[in-house]
């Protein structure tokens, strides 16, 4: 059996010039726009696939599960997501609607972990931008009967050619599976900003608890009816 020990030797070290981000040091003081600026500046470094996310669910039961995926569009209605209907993930989500995103940019040292709650986008939300992918990726979606258990690679790929045929005249369009989006809308954002020796930066937006008594010394209180905290690495 193969071990692995991490030790300080395996780290990666931190640029050793490296500012704080403390709450001085935000740009705006509202998660949205925060998640945007970071969200570009990954965006410079990673390219496209900045927007790639962990999602963290669980059945009603409380088990976990996470997942890597894309996260589709964002604005102050939530995160917008898509995944088969019979998936896991949305069994999960149907289940326990409280799901937790996060976005790592390893090259910036810096994460965003968000939690909240999800309700399936409008129907025609789904069809219209299923309907925008790459007809390759409208196929693949209608082959995989995501989480189903299946005999072998080889029938993976021979359904999919067979399904690439009945489609090849690109004026049939391709019927969308039990498939479609998922908002999820924040009620905490945790903004993480790495440094060398651990003692790392993090700024959480969250929404007030009903009937709450905020302590001023520890929370202060942000725009569009966000609270903000710093908390200890």
């Amino acid at each position: 059996m193969a071990n692995f020990t991490c030790d300080r030797d395996g780290r990666h070290p931190y640029d050793k010039e490296r500012g704080t981000f403390d709450v001085e040091d935000l740009t705006v003081k509202e998660p949205f726009q925060q998640f945007q600026l970071w969200l570009e500046e990954a965006i410079q470094i990673h390219g496209i696939e900045a927007n790639c996310m962990s999602l963290a669910t669980a059945t009603k039961d409380g088990l976990p599960s996470v997942r890597l995926m894309l996260m589709k569009s964002f604005s102050k209605e939530g995160f917008i997501f898509f995944t088969n209907y019979d998936s896991r993930k949305a069994k999960e989500l149907e289940e326990n609607p409280q799901c937790s995103l996060m976005f790592y940019w390893e090259a910036l040292k810096k994460s965003v972990r968000i939690e909240g709650t999800v309700m399936r986008i409008p129907e025609e939300e789904s069809e219209k931008y299923f309907h925008s992918r790459p007809r390759e990726s409208q196929i693949g979606a209608v082959v995989s009967h995501q989480s189903a258990i299946i005999p072998s690679r080889e029938a993976l790929d021979k359904k999919n050619e067979n399904l690439k045929l009945r489609y090849a005249d690109e004026s049939i369009p391709v019927p969308r599976p039990h498939w479609g989006g998922y908002r999820m809308i924040p009620d905490s954002f945790e903004f993480w900003y790495g440094h060398r020796n651990r003692l790392h930066d993090r700024l959480r937006f969250r929404r007030p608890q009903k009937g709450e008594v905020i302590n001023r010394d520890l929370t202060m209180e942000a725009e569009d009816g966000w609270l903000l905290e710093r908390l200890a690495p």
